[in-house]
C-alpha cells in the first residue's frame, strides 16, 4: 500500500485530550500537517463511494494517484488505463490541472494511449524553433556575393563557412537565452558550468506543442528522474507543494521494495539470527541450554496437567529459580584443563 505523506496520529492533541501519544508525548493542539480528505471517512474516487462498495456490481480496479494519494476507479479517470505492466504511477485529472507543467512532459514521458487522448505531435526542427524566438538564419547569398567568395577563397571554403554557420546555430540553446556563439567566448569550463545551471528541461519542452486533456496520465518507471531540477523548477515544485516528485524514496517502487524488505525481516527467526552471530562453540552451548530448558519445563508443566491444577505466576517463577540454581551447580562442578 502506498503510504500517506501528510498524516500523523491525532492521539495526544485536542481531538483526543485524555489519550497520550506513546510516540510523541509532546504535541500541539492541532496537527496542521494532516489533510483530512474523503479517505479519512472511507470514501474514495470522484464518485465518493466506499471500498469495497456493496452497491457497485461493476468489477473495476482502483488506482492510487501519486500526488493527492486518493484512490480512483479505472473508469473514472477520463482515460482507459493501460495494462498494469505498462505503467508504474498515475496522476489523476485534478492533480494534472494542479500540476499543469506535467502536460509538457506527458508527450515525451507518459505512457501514450491509443484512444485519441494524446495526439502524436511531430517534433519541430531546431531551425523552426529559432524562428519562433525571432532568430532568422540568413544563409542564402546573392549571386554577386557568391562570385566574390569563390574568387577569394574558392567554392570549398565558402561551403565550409556556410556549414559552420549552420552548426553554430543548430547547437542547443539554453533556457536563459544565451546563444552558443556567446558561450564560446568563455573558457570551456565556464561555458559548461553556465549551461548546466541555466538549462531548463521544462522550458525546452514547453517550446514544442503539446495537448492538454481533461484526463489522468500514466507514467512509466523512473519518469520522475527526467523532471527538471533547475532553480526555477524547484521553486515551482515548492509553491505547488509537490517537492516529493523529485524524491527517489517517494516512488511507488521504493515503497514496494521497502515493504518487501520489512516482510523478510518479520519472517526471520530471532533465534536463528542469534545463532548466526555466534561461533561454533557458543552455538552448541546455546542449543544444549535451550533443549534442557524445553525438556525440564515440559516435565514441570505436565505435573499440573495430570493433577488438573492451574499454573500460577508463582509456579513459573519458582521453576526458573530452581532451573538457574541447578545450572549454577552444574557449572561449579565442571573443571577446565589447559593443555
Amino acid at each position: 500500500v502506498f503510504l500517506s505523506r501528510n498524516f500523523r496520529c491525532d492521539c495526544g492533541n485536542s481531538k483526543f485530550k485524555n489519550l497520550q501519544c506513546k510516540l510523541l508525548p509532546e504535541k500541539g493542539k492541532v496537527n496542521s500537517g494532516n489533510k483530512y480528505n474523503d479517505n479519512f471517512y472511507g470514501l474514495y474516487c470522484t464518485c465518493k463511494r466506499p471500498y469495497p462498495d456493496p452497491e457497485d456490481e461493476i468489477p473495476d480496479e482502483m488506482i492510487q494517484c501519486i500526488v493527492c494519494e486518493d484512490w480512483f476507479h479505472g473508469r473514472h479517470l477520463g482515460a482507459v488505463p493501460p495494462e498494469s505492466g505498462d505503467f508504474h504511477e498515475m496522476v489523476c485529472q485534478a492533480c494534472m490541472k494542479h500540476c499543469h507543467f506535467l502536460w509538457a512532459y506527458a508527450s515525451q514521458l507518459a505512457v501514450l494511449l491509443l484512444v485519441g487522448l494524446y495526439l502524436p505531435v511531430p517534433p519541430l526542427t531546431k531551425a523552426h524553433s529559432l524562428e519562433d524566438e525571432g532568430i532568422v538564419l540568413n544563409v542564402e547569398e546573392s549571386e554577386e556575393q557568391k562570385k566574390e567568395i569563390k574568387k577569394e577563397s574558392g567554392v570549398e571554403h565558402h561551403d565550409t563557412k556556410e556549414e559552420k554557420q549552420l552548426e553554430q546555430f543548430n547547437e542547443p540553446s539554453t533556457s536563459s537565452g544565451y546563444c552558443s556563439k556567446f558561450l564560446q567566448t568563455f573558457p570551456m569550463e565556464i561555458a559548461e558550468t553556465a549551461s548546466e545551471f541555466s538549462f531548463c528541461k521544462l522550458k525546452e519542452l514547453q517550446r514544442k506543442p503539446f495537448v492538454k486533456k481533461d484526463s489522468a496520465t500514466f507514467w512509466p518507471l523512473n519518469w520522475r528522474s527526467k523532471l527538471c531540477t533547475c532553480e526555477d523548477c524547484l521553486k515551482m515544485y515548492s509553491e505547488l507543494e509537490v517537492q516529493f516528485l523529485t524524491d527517489e524514496c517517494d516512488t511507488v517502487l521504493a515503497y514496494e521494495n521497502k515493504g518487501t524488505s520489512d516482510q523478510e525481516t518479520e519472517r526471520r527467526d530471532p533465534l536463528m539470527d542469534t545463532l548466526n552471530s555466534m561461533n561454533r562453540v557458543q552455538q552448541v552451548e546455546l542449543i544444549c541450554e535451550y533443549n534442557d530448558l524445553k525438556t525440564e519445563l515440559t516435565d514441570y508443566l505436565r505435573r499440573f496437567a495430570n493433577e488438573g491444577t492451574v499454573v500460577k505466576r508463582e509456579d513459573i517463577q519458582h521453576f526458573f529459580e530452581e532451573f538457574q540454581s541447578r545450572k549454577r551447580r552444574r557449572t561449579n562442578r565442571m573443571q577446565y584443563y589447559c593443555s
